[in-house]
């Protein structure tokens, strides 16, 4: 069997690296995907956006309730998955 791995080895390495990066990249966007701070500052822009008078106060409304409920799920999740 060793020697099997060792005449292997050439092929396996880049399909061993490949599935590394992708673990990599996957374990980043979680980790950006479940940060608050993107949360306050996509709430923030929209503040902006309502005081530039870009959208209306009913957009402001809905946009930011969902924006709330992405946060408070997030948070509650966060609180699971720590002992």
């Amino acid at each position: 069997m060793g020697l099997f791995k060792l005449l292997a080895f050439p092929a396996s390495l880049p399909i061993c690296g490949v599935g590394w990066i992708a673990s990599q990249v996957a374990q980043a966007v979680e980790s950006q995907w479940n940060d608050p701070k993107r949360i306050e500052a996509a709430l923030l822009q929209l503040e902006t956006r309502l005081d530039a008078g870009e959208i209306t106060e009913a957009a402001f409304e809905e946009a930011e309730t969902q924006l709330i409920t992405e946060l408070h799920a997030m948070r509650a999740r966060r609180a699971q998955a720590s002992p």
